[in-house]
């Protein structure tokens, strides 16, 4: 009975934090009590730093943190030292209209954990007193318990993982493991995948926050194939709550 009420006091006390890439979804985000939106641009590249106007207008949405993705280019995450001051300036451009954070991630050509640079960004966003999350760059790394560690030391506030595989619910044991290790010293989110089938499963992990996608496709007559127009996906949001809350 007692492990039955803390799993519930756990679950009632779940973050979610909604990933998107327009005004809509940042309202939608925040009608649904969401904590933070992560803002970016192209999501089918897995986000990328969004626009000065899109994060004008969405830090104007009461009721959710505005936690900006800090990514210039897609691909990976090795980035030239013409790559990292534009991201520095991006982080300013943030922090002046009124983003609570960023959220980042740059590794070596190793994929390892870039200290130098990591330390960089991460000292950028706290000078502007932003939180500041390692993003899924972490996922490409080899050894998680080590690049958990160097996080930590850097300074982060906060990892988005799917422990290191394609979807967060594939990596449920590797999760556990890094909630155990990280003792608290850091919240450890999980994303990628994240639906109403497998909520459940991955806030009993112990991990602090659910992060996801929230939106579908419609239909459009574009014969030119100028990529795809989506909406917000309610029912995902909808259903997601239904399960963990």
């Amino acid at each position: 009975m007692l492990g039955y009420l803390l799993m519930k006091l756990v679950l009632r006390q779940m973050i979610f934090e909604i990933c998107v890439d327009n005004l809509e979804g940042v309202k939608a985000a925040a009608h649904y009590g969401a904590k933070r939106v992560e803002l970016c641009s192209a999501l089918e590249l897995g986000g990328l730093t969004p626009s000065y106007g899109l994060l004008k207008q969405s830090t104007d949405v009461s009721g959710i943190e505005i936690h900006s993705i800090i990514r210039p280019k897609a691909g990976g995450f090795l980035y030239s030292d013409s790559a990292v001051k534009a991201m520095l300036a991006d982080i300013e451009i943030s922090a002046d209209l009124g983003a609570q954070g960023i959220v980042v991630g740059v590794l070596d050509n190793s994929f390892h954990i870039d200290n130098k640079n990591s330390s960089l960004l991460l000292e950028k966003g706290k000078k502007h007193n932003l939180e500041v999350t390692f993003h899924r760059a972490f996922d490409f790394t080899l050894d998680p318990i080590q690049s958990l560690e160097q996080i930590i030391q850097i300074g982060f506030d906060r990892l988005l993982t799917s422990a290191l595989k394609p979807t967060a619910i594939e990596g449920v044991e590797t999760l556990q493991e890094l909630v155990k290790k990280a003792q608290s010293r850091i919240e450890i989110m999980a994303g990628s995948g994240v639906n109403a089938s497998n909520a459940k499963a991955l806030a009993n992990t112990g991990v602090n926050a659910l992060h996801f996608t929230a939106r579908k496709s419609i239909a459009k007559n574009d014969k030119l194939n100028m990529g795809n127009d989506y909406e917000v996906d309610h029912s995902k949001i909808q259903n997601i709550l239904k399960e963990v809350c």
